[in-house]
C-alpha cells in the first residue's frame, strides 16, 4: 500500500481524537479574543517604537494580554529575548542570587542550559557565579515526591525548576496534574520557595496552565506554540509581578526594567501570531496524533501514542535505526516550503553533545511550530517531531517522509 492510501486508511479511524482537538481550540480561541476584547486592542496599538522604547501602549497591551491568556499577574514579552533558552536563562540570572540553590525536579534540563547552569564549565555560568544546582530525576516519568520532599526539609532551596517537555529524552513530558500536584507538595514546605516551569511547547494544548495551578513563573518561546508561526522571534516570561520586574531589570537594566525595550515592528507580528496560535497548535496536535497512529502501524514505537493524553505538540519516533532517522528527516524536510531540495545530514550543533540531524525547512530560523523533525544521532535513533501550521501540510509531510523510508 503506498504511503498516501496509508495515511489515509488510518486518519478516518481518528475522528473522535480530532473532535477532541477542535472543542480545546474552540476554547482556547475565546480566551484569546476575550483577550484582544478587554485590553481593547486598537489599530494603532499595531504600530512599534525605536530607540529606548519609551511609552509603547502595543508593547504594554501585548504583556497584558500574554498575563490574561497564560494566568499570571505580570508578563515579559520581547523581541529582544531571543529563543527559549534565552528567556529560560533570563529568568534564572533575573531571579538567583550567589549561594542561591536551584533544584531541577525533571531531571536534567536540555542540552542548551548546560552551560547557563554551570553543568558544562563556562565562565558566564550560574556556577561561576556562586549559585548551586541540585538534580533529581524523574521516575518512570513522574517526579520523585518523597526524595523531593525530604531534600527540600533537609536544604535550602531558593528555585524549583520543572521542564514539562521531554527534551531529547524517551521520558514523558509532564502533565498538568502532575505540575498540580508537585506544586502543592512544594508549597507546604515552603512557601517561599519558587516554582518555576519552562512551559515550551505545551502552550495551548491543554485548558490550563502551570500559573493556575500555582506555579510562580513560566516561560516560553514565540517561535513555538504561542508565535503561531508569524511571530519571527522572540519569547516570553509570565507569573508573579515581582519576578517579572526582577527579570526585566536581568533583560533590559536595572532602574528601568519594563519600561524600556522598543518592539520595533513586531507588535502587530506579536498580536497576529498570539491570535492564530489555537488554531496551529491544533494543528500541529492534529499532525502529531496522525503521525503517532501511522508510525505505530508500521510497527515504530511512538510516545506519546495516538489517544495518550497530549501535554506537547511532540511526538516521538523510535527507530532503532541510523539510517531510518536519517532518511525520515530528509523526507520532512522534502516537504518543507523553504529548502526542500537539501538533504539534512547529521551535523555537531551548538549546545548539543552529540551529532543531530534536524529537518526544518521554515519560514522562521529555529521554528518549531512549523512542520520539523530532528534527533541526536545515536541509540535508540529517536526523531522528535514538532508542529504544522496547517494539518494538511503536516500530513503531507508524514507521507513524503513514510515514502523515503519505504524506499532506502
Amino acid at each position: 500500500m503506498e504511503a498516501f492510501d496509508l495515511v489515509t486508511k488510518y486518519e478516518l479511524e481518528l475522528k473522535g481524537e480530532f473532535d477532541k482537538v477542535d472543542r480545546l481550540c474552540e476554547y482556547n480561541s475565546l480566551k484569546v479574543l476575550n483577550a484582544f476584547n478587554k485590553y481593547k486592542v486598537s489599530e494603532s496599538d499595531l504600530n512599534g517604537t525605536t530607540g529606548y522604547g519609551y511609552d509603547d501602549a502595543g508593547r504594554d497591551k501585548i504583556e497584558s494580554i500574554f498575563s490574561y491568556v497564560l494566568g499570571g499577574e505580570d508578563s515579559l514579552v520581547r523581541s529582544q529575548i531571543i529563543s527559549g533558552t534565552h528567556a529560560i536563562s533570563t529568568a534564572l540570572f533575573g531571579i538567583l542570587r550567589p549561594d542561591d540553590t536551584i533544584l531541577s525536579i525533571s531531571g536534567k534540563p536540555y542540552d542548551t542550559l548546560e552551560e547557563v547552569i554551570g553543568i558544562k564549565d563556562n565562565s558566564s555560568s550560574l556556577k561561576s557565579f556562586g549559585i548551586n544546582y541540585k538534580q533529581i530525576d524523574l521516575v518512570d516519568s513522574d517526579f520523585a515526591y518523597d526524595k523531593i520532599e525530604k531534600f527540600l526539609n533537609k536544604n535550602k532551596v531558593k528555585v524549583v525548576y520543572i521542564q514539562r517537555s521531554r527534551g531529547y529524552s524517551l521520558r514523558k513530558s509532564v502533565d498538568i496534574k502532575k505540575i498540580e500536584k508537585i506544586v502543592k507538595l512544594v508549597k507546604s514546605i515552603n512557601k517561599d520557595i519558587i516554582i518555576m516551569v519552562d512551559n515550551c511547547y505545551c502552550e495551548f494544548v491543554e485548558k490550563i496552565t502551570p500559573l493556575e495551578v500555582g506555579a510562580d513563573i513560566i516561560i516560553g518561546s514565540l517561535i513555538k506554540n504561542l508565535g503561531g508561526g508569524i511571530a519571527p522571534n522572540g519569547g516570553y516570561i509570565c507569573g508573579k509581578k515581582k519576578l517579572i520586574h526582577l527579570c526585566s531589570e536581568r533583560l533590559n537594566v536595572a532602574g528601568e526594567a519594563k519600561l524600556v525595550g522598543p518592539s520595533l515592528n513586531m507588535n502587530k507580528l506579536f498580536l497576529q501570531g498570539l491570535y492564530m496560535a489555537p488554531s496551529v497548535v491544533s494543528s500541529a496536535v492534529k499532525t502529531a496524533i496522525l503521525t503517532s497512529k501511522v508510525m505505530e502501524e508500521l510497527g515504530f514505537e511512538v510516545s506519546p501514542k495516538y489517544n495518550d493524553t497530549r501535554v506537547d505538540i511532540v511526538e516521538s519516533i523510535i527507530f532503532n535505526n541510523k539510517e531510518k532517522l536519517i532518511k525520515y528527516c530528509q523526507g520532512i524536510q522534502s516537504a518543507s516550503a523553504i529548502d526542500s531540495h537539501v538533504a539534512p545530514v547529521p551535523y555537531e550543533m551548538p549546545g548539543y553533545s552529540d551529532a543531530i540531524i534536524m529537518a526544518s525547512g521554515s519560514f522562521i530560523q529555529g521554528s518549531s511550530i512549523e512542520i520539523s523533525c530532528d534527533g541526536p544521532v545515536k541509540e535508540p535513533y529517536i526523531a522528535y517531531q514538532q508542529g504544522g501550521l496547517t494539518y494538511q501540510y503536516g500530513k503531507i509531510a508524514l507521507i513524503k517522509a513514510i515514502n523515503n523510508i519505504l524506499k532506502s
